[in-house]
């Protein structure tokens, strides 16, 4: 059984966290950094930690929102690559609210940037905010050559395999944007998990993805895209070293 730390809003998997840290700095690459976030109805700040800029009680969305870390994320050569709410689950649990993906040139550099002291005042407020969130570290596996429509939203779906060999067929009308392999859970729960998608799906199509054989687990969202610079990130990633 993995070794794990509570958290605030989830555990940490110790395990990932010594695998990573462990790995010599020329084997070290452009991560993928996956969060999956759900939020209190209301944020609780901490006594005494509550900022002065924050009046009243507000959303955990919005306490989430004033955190936004984009100086220590560009600090540590990050870059934004994905960003939306979601906007229907019909699988899966618990009911998510919002997608964040930030792509590192190094796991090295996620660590570092935890250390920031922009980073650490700022963290209040997603410790406010949170109620529970899936940390998953992920490399790209595949990218699709369409170019998504302007306006349309993504179908993501968080996928375990009963055997990570042999995945099931997708339905006619699925068309991949950007297919990611999980190299570990940071943060969540008891679960671990395989892969991370992004697809455009016919309506047609979305009534069959419940048929594909060999899923073990797995949560389907539909997605905004607020920020969606899925493709151009792995295009443009650092390489190892």
């Amino acid at each position: 059984m993995a070794d794990r730390v509570q958290h605030p809003y989830g555990e940490i998997d110790i395990d990932v966290v010594k695998r990573w840290f462990r790995l010599p700095a020329d084997e070290d690459q452009a991560i993928w950094m996956v969060n999956l976030m759900k939020y209190k109805a209301v944020a609780e700040y901490a006594e005494g930690a509550k900022p002065e800029t924050v009046r009243g009680a507000i959303s955990g969305k919005a306490a989430d929102d004033a955190y936004s870390p984009l100086a220590s994320i560009a600090a540590v050569g990050a870059m934004v690559a994905f960003h939306g709410d979601v906007l229907e689950q019909p699988a899966g649990d618990p009911a998510w609210d919002r997608i964040g993906i930030i792509r590192y040139p190094s796991r090295s550099a996620f660590f570092t940037m935890q250390e920031r002291d922009e980073f650490q005042k700022s963290h209040v407020h997603k410790a406010a905010g949170m109620e529970f969130t899936i940390v998953m570290g992920c490399l790209p596996n595949e990218i699709g050559a369409e170019e998504p429509p302007a306006g349309s939203s993504y179908v993501m779906r968080v996928r375990k395999f009963i055997d990570p060999t042999r995945r099931g067929v997708e339905p006619a009308g699925v068309t991949t944007i950007a297919r990611f392999d999980v190299d570990g859970t940071v943060i969540g729960d008891e679960r671990t998990w395989d892969e991370v998608r992004f697809d455009l799906v016919t309506e047609e199509a979305m009534s069959h993805l419940g048929d594909v054989e060999g899923i073990a687990d797995g949560v389907t969202m539909v997605v905004s895209r607020l920020i969606d610079n899925l493709v151009s990130s792995v295009q443009s990633a650092p390489e190892v070293g």
